[in-house]
């Protein structure tokens, strides 16, 4: 928004909101918006109530945490061991690794300024558990370093909202008199053991203040990162054309990926020029493979693109988008089909011709037929989240429906006779209606509805036709007819 020139001024409240139990509900706010009174959790509606001005935009949840899984890899440049905190935390386990950027003061500037350049606010603290950490970073002073002997100090004054527990137990806490995590820490063991002995951890004071004193392990569970494979060739002298070395740094590659037991959907060659520059080739393929002729083959026609300059003496292969592959026979005797598979001619013609060159439909969520296809690039992944279709549907779909002449219609049912592409055809029988309503969110008012029919003519040519509106529906004038496409 602030590229496109929209973003709100910033003494605007924004909340982004998501869909809850009953109705929207704010999923997070600015500091506008927090110092009105929003607060995460209520209802958008109760909160329009509190800030008349609030600007609602709805979340985006999945690519938040997605964003968020990226940042813990990005994180690694600190320490070795980072993993998510929820849906807005990353947990670092730096230890050995402070002294590394001046002790742990300097380390947590650093981490600010470094992620304030990703234009990220951040709030920062060290400490020796997770918990503690966990804590200071929401409710502490700024950049707080918390050492082994001072947990409970620092701790004492801070709400009870740093435990990290769940809502009911919080409120329960609240109403007893304990508003701090001090207060709880005075509470006699005996009886926090008695109220919450059959509690989960999230619901359970005793265990997340034995985590945030160290007493319970909490240890880092750390992402583990995927495999770097790349094969490269160092020359002894420069050299100006690095086909006669692909072979081999294909065959290299695709060792590799068979002894991970992996397969690779991106080839990113590197030819790193004597003058310092360097050229990029890149290649994809539909499916995950690792064959090594064919992936050799995809590079025939864009090495020639490269410009030596005045020649170059590393070459580098390294696989992208690495996905596990399993091997599969495809002969009784053991052997491998030599046919063309059919990824590999989408690959070859997806190198040859560019990747939007070779397409293929996959299927939308929507109840209009037109709308229900669309074609993406055939090297595209497919959506995680497609269609189901529910009802036959013909074989070929006409990109735009062609209109016909109807000779004789059957009341509430399909034409007796009509004319389409200057032949006369009759009905020997038919199959519908299937109703399909305007989507009233996409199309422009006074749409008309759609009543499809399967008709079978007098030759055995199966047709999708449909009649848009109806007779006195106050949207137009009399139904008109239109083919929409052929069964098998």
């Amino acid at each position: 928004m602030e590229r496109c020139g929209n973003a709100p001024p910033d003494d605007v409240p924004v909340v982004l909101a998501r869909e809850g139990q009953h109705g929207p509900v704010i999923h997070a706010a600015n500091r506008v918006a927090r110092i009105e009174g929003i607060i995460p959790g209520s209802r958008v509606v109760d909160m329009r109530a509190i800030c008349p001005e609030l600007q609602v935009e709805y979340a985006d949840e999945a690519g938040d945490h997605a964003a968020l899984d990226r940042l813990v890899l990005w994180a690694r440049r600190w320490c070795p061991w980072t993993a998510r905190d929820g849906d807005d935390g990353l947990i670092l386990d730096t230890t050995g690794a402070d002294h590394l950027w001046g002790g742990e003061a300097a380390m947590l500037v650093e981490m600010e300024a470094q992620l304030s350049l990703l234009g990220l606010t951040a709030r920062l603290a060290v400490a020796p558990t997770w918990g503690a950490a966990w804590a200071l970073a929401r409710f502490g002073p700024v950049r707080t370093v918390c050492g082994p002997d001072e947990v409970y100090f620092k701790l004492d004054p801070l709400p009870v909202a740093g435990l990290r527990l769940d809502d009911p137990t919080l409120l329960l806490l609240r109403r007893l008199g304990l508003k701090t995590i001090g207060a709880v820490m005075d509470v006699p063991r005996l009886s926090l053991t008695r109220r919450f002995v059959k509690a989960g951890l999230q619901a359970n004071p005793l265990m997340r203040l034995d985590q945030v004193m160290g007493k319970l392990a909490e240890p880092v569970s750390s992402v583990e990162t995927k495999p770097v494979i790349r094969a490269q060739a160092r020359l002894a002298e420069p050299i100006f054309d690095p086909t006669p070395h692909l072979p081999d740094l294909c065959e290299d590659l695709c060792a590799q990926l068979k002894h991970a037991g992996l397969g690779c959907r991106r080839l990113h060659l590197t030819v790193y020029k004597t003058d310092g520059d360097i050229s990029h080739v890149d290649v994809a393929t539909s499916a995950p493979t690792r064959d090594p002729a064919h992936l050799h083959s995809l590079f025939r026609d864009k090495v020639a693109r490269i410009n030596p300059g005045f020649g170059f003496d590393l070459i580098t292969l390294a696989a992208g988008a690495v996905e596990e592959v399993q091997d599969k026979q495809t002969r009784l005797d053991g052997g491998a089909d030599d046919d063309l598979h059919l990824t590999r001619l989408i690959d070859r013609l997806s190198a040859k011709f560019g990747p939007r060159a070779v397409t293929r439909p996959v299927l939308r969520q929507s109840h209009v037929p037109e709308r229900a296809e669309a074609q993406i690039a055939a090297l595209a992944d497919c959506p995680d989240q497609a269609a189901v279709l529910t009802k036959e549907r013909p074989l070929r779909l006409l990109d735009h429906p062609e209109e016909i002449r109807v000779l004789y219609a059957v009341p509430e049912g399909p034409p007796a006779q009509f004319v389409w592409r200057r032949q006369t055809h009759r009905v020997a029988r038919y199959a519908g209606p299937e109703r399909i309503a305007p989507e009233w969110w996409k199309d422009r008012p006074g749409t008309r509805l759609r009543d499809y029919f399967k008709v079978e003519d007098q030759t055995g040519r199966r047709l999708w036709l449909y009649r848009e509106g109806l007779h006195e529906d106050g949207r137009g004038g009399d139904p008109r007819w239109f083919v929409h496409g052929m069964f098998a």
